[in-house]
């Protein structure tokens, strides 16, 4: 995994998490895509082993749900994007050449 990668998942999973425990994923699965959806699949199936929302009258409230719509939408997020380490249906890896015409200004006197 390179520099870009490991940055590019950091960005994506948070600063907090183990490098070292994305370099073995990135290992098993070789594309940085591959690991932000495993460990966002992981962190989804997570929270919903616990209660998403519990209430304890006058001490505590806690509520999940708005955490785990967050995942939900950065899964969906993740399955439209490319990962750096990705080519794109079509990119053979050149730099796209965009030309356009050029006129001259019209003026008036």
């Amino acid at each position: 995994m390179d520099e870009a990668a490991k940055a590019w998942l950091l960005a994506q999973l948070g600063p907090a998490t183990d490098p070292a425990d994305l370099h073995a994923r990135y290992q098993r699965l070789h594309t940085a895509r591959a690991v932000a959806l495993e460990v966002l699949a992981e962190r989804r199936a997570r929270l919903l082993t616990d209660p998403l929302r519990l209430v304890v009258d006058g001490v505590v409230t806690m509520d999940n749900t708005a955490n785990l719509s967050g995942i939900e939408r950065q899964l969906a997020q993740l399955q439209d994007i490319l990962g750096p380490d990705e080519v794109g249906p079509g990119d053979d890896g050149l730099p796209h050449l965009v030309t356009g015409y050029l006129r001259p200004a019209r003026r008036i006197r």
